[in-house]
């Protein structure tokens, strides 16, 4: 007979076994947030076969990566463009459970190894994704190489990849076909990861096996979903599979005829739940009509507003195709915000790249509507190389969007300031200078009325493929011929930027746009930013500071040193001529600034002479040189006399604490750069 003592002591013995033995539970939810749950065998703990990794904000990783899609045979996994990321994190992609698809093109640094077989052309990659030069050289597509392997493999094999001697891994593309067609799309700096559970099929009764080969080990796997006509995971350990026909449970009459049990007391109480519900949805379904019907009254209104308006010719798109090429204005496509809208990258359903403006809604909601119109019908009217082009608009859903040219190279602002890139070099940027002094003075003297700009900066100056100009965001621009009978008290343009006399009278007029030219061209010289609070307080505002120093004669001072000024005589004088026009821009009084077609002019000359000094170099001859602005706007000599210079530094001296006191810089407007921004590189040669 079994004593006490002895079967405490034997409970004791198998207690441990008892409790090791409990199932091992799989948390499919991510803690402490909110999501859907994720399918079997995937999960948030170590009890899940293939575990993954969720922040507090619900993102879900699987290792370090990214996951942006879960699909029932893939993983659609984030692998951002990156240079000097080392080959071996390749290894982090290659599990047990998954490893990247033959379907995946990956690009890497530093091959040793030709490839030759990527089955995405490189002029594709340049277009889609920015090939970052990691090498720190100008030119060219840098040291990246794409390698693919044969798709009708499965999987990428891990030693055919790391075979290219490759140093390190840079981004991925994951591709897939369109249907039956030939077409295939794209997905930019993302791998797929095909999955699959350890050993053979262990599917439920109404799923189908696919049986796989892992490219790791070269064991068996499977994975396991439902056949036509069923839902599930098709998993015996998960939810397995059921039936879609019909429903044997209860439905409301039964429940009301007592069949599904219970009493009729619990029926009564039923059915008052059903009448109140359904008294609910009524008064849901009016407020829900009525909200509807103003709606459409509001878009009709502005719908008419866009079809009748004179002078718009472009196409207008649906707010379902807009946001198909956005990708429901995803945070990962945008390009920047502005004080009138958010800027967000885009596809159309043609395949071509755009830059999708999304108008902020305002309280005063016809100034809003007035000021897409007046932007479309601005931009619609002109024609000229070095304006953004629009394409076309969106006034679908209460929502304002306009449709821009795409801009690979972002912005002349990033550029000076290294953002993209490490800088530009003079002859580029005296360039892209004389571009944009002509495409201002094209607005202002060959259109009648004139268009007056009203918010030049350098963030407005954006960058094609080859680095030609486009003077872009006509939001704060008015016709000419307004502004002799309209005063507007509102801020207009940008602080840094705007035109000092502005504070007196509330008035912009072409030479507004002159003072702005006058701070870019500032910029260029300088590679400053028009007001930065970290520089002295007197020298907070950039025109206060060219100003002073260009009348002390010390411009040396702040030349961007970058430019190596002093390499070359054309390369200094053509510097202090750019400042002494500059200079010439910042008067206070509007009257005693030049024109945009003098500046325009000036500027072209100073172009030409570096090329009519190569050419006498070379042989002694000179050549005629081609500018966008007209013979009559050349035609027009910059002279000064000496009593002109004169009376302008006295206007100067007497105006200057009134012109860049800092004072202009405590104006607290948002104006941040609303500009498409995109990949791109400065070319070798520095040609634009």
């Amino acid at each position: 007979m079994i004593k006490p003592q002895q079967f405490l002591i034997l409970f004791l013995s198998i207690l441990p076994s008892i409790t090791s033995q409990q199932p091992i539970t799989c948390n499919q939810s991510c803690p402490g947030y909110q999501t859907n749950p994720v399918q079997y065998p995937f999960g948030f703990s170590s009890g899940c076969e293939i575990p993954l990794n969720c922040t507090p904000n619900g993102e879900v990783f699987i290792g370090e990566f990214s996951v942006q899609q879960l699909n029932p045979d893939s993983l659609l996994v984030s692998l951002p463009a990156k240079c000097g990321r080392l080959i071996n994190t390749l290894t982090n992609l290659y599990s047990d459970h998954y490893a990247p698809m033959s379907s995946n093109a990956i690009l890497m640094e530093n091959c040793t190894a030709q490839m030759k077989n990527c089955m995405i052309p490189m002029t594709t990659l340049r277009t889609h994704l920015e090939i970052v030069n990691c090498s720190g050289a100008q030119g060219g597509d840098g040291n990246v190489s794409c390698y693919s392997s044969d798709v009708t493999r499965m999987f990428l094999d891990y030693g055919n990849v790391t075979s290219m001697g490759c140093r390190f891994l840079f981004s991925g593309v994951a591709t897939e076909m369109i249907g039956n067609s030939p077409a295939i799309s794209l997905d930019i700096q993302v791998v797929r990861l095909g999955w699959w559970r350890r050993g053979g099929c262990d599917c439920s009764v109404d799923a189908e096996c696919t049986k796989i080969v892992s490219p790791v080990d070269g064991s068996d796997g499977h994975r396991c979903s439902c056949k036509s006509g069923f839902a599930g995971d098709g998993y015996k350990a998960g939810s397995g599979c059921r039936s879609m026909k019909g429903s044997s449970g209860c439905n409301p009459s039964k429940y009301f005829s007592g069949h599904c049990g219970g009493t009729g007391r619990i029926g009564v109480l039923v059915g008052a739940v059903f009448v109140g519900a359904s008294l609910i949805v009524c008064i849901g379904l009016i407020i829900c009509y009525i909200r509807r019907r103003s709606i459409l009254r509001s878009r009709s209104r502005v719908s008419r507003q866009f079809y009748q308006a004179k002078g718009i010719t472009i196409p207008i798109y649906t707010y379902k195709e807009i946001e198909k090429a956005t990708n429901c204005f995803s945070e990962k496509q945008r390009l920047g915000t502005g004080a009138y809208g958010t800027v967000y990258s885009g596809k159309l359903h043609n395949g071509e790249w755009v830059a999708i403006k999304r108008i902020k809604h305002r309280s005063d909601c016809d100034d809003s509507i007035d000021q897409v119109m007046n932007e479309i019908r601005l931009l619609s009217s002109v024609s000229h190389p070095n304006l953004v082009r629009l394409l076309g608009c969106s006034v679908d859903k209460d929502e304002q969007i306009l449709v821009y040219e795409f801009m690979p190279n972002g912005t002349l602002c990033q550029h000076l300031q290294k953002e993209r890139g490490n800088g530009l070099p003079w002859l580029v940027r005296l360039t892209i200078a004389t571009e944009t002094a002509q495409a201002i003075a094209y607005l202002h003297s060959n259109l009648d009325p004139p268009i007056y700009h009203r918010d030049v900066k350098s963030s407005n100056i954006l960058l094609d493929y080859s680095y030609t100009t486009k003077v872009a965001d006509f939001g704060l621009s008015r016709l000419g011929i307004m502004e002799s009978s309209h005063i507007s008290t509102a801020p207009q343009g940008t602080p840094g930027y705007l035109d000092p006399e502005y504070h007196q009278n509330f008035h912009l007029s072409d030479k507004s746009d002159v003072y702005s030219f006058g701070v870019v061209l500032v910029e260029i010289i300088t590679a400053f930013k028009a007001l930065d609070f970290s520089r002295r307080h007197n020298e907070v505002n950039l025109a206060a500071l060219a100003v002073d120093r260009i009348k002390r004669g010390c411009l040396d001072e702040i030349i961007d040193p970058s430019l190596e000024h002093n390499k070359d005589t054309w390369t200094y004088s053509s510097i202090h001529k750019v400042a002494e026009l500059a200079f010439r821009c910042l008067a206070f009084h509007s009257e005693m600034r030049p024109s945009m077609a003098e500046v325009a002019a000036e500027l072209e000359r100073i172009r030409v002479s570096r090329e009519e000094n190569t050419s006498l170099s070379l042989d002694g001859t000179n050549h005629s040189s081609v500018s966008i602005v007209n013979e009559k706007q050349i035609s027009q000599e910059v002279k000064i006399d000496e009593s002109d210079k004169k009376g302008l530094l006295n206007n100067m001296n007497s105006t200057d604490e009134q012109n860049v006191s800092p004072n202009y810089a405590d104006d607290r407007w948002l104006s941040e750069s609303s500009s498409p921004l995109s990949s791109g590189r400065l070319g070798s040669g520095s040609k634009v």
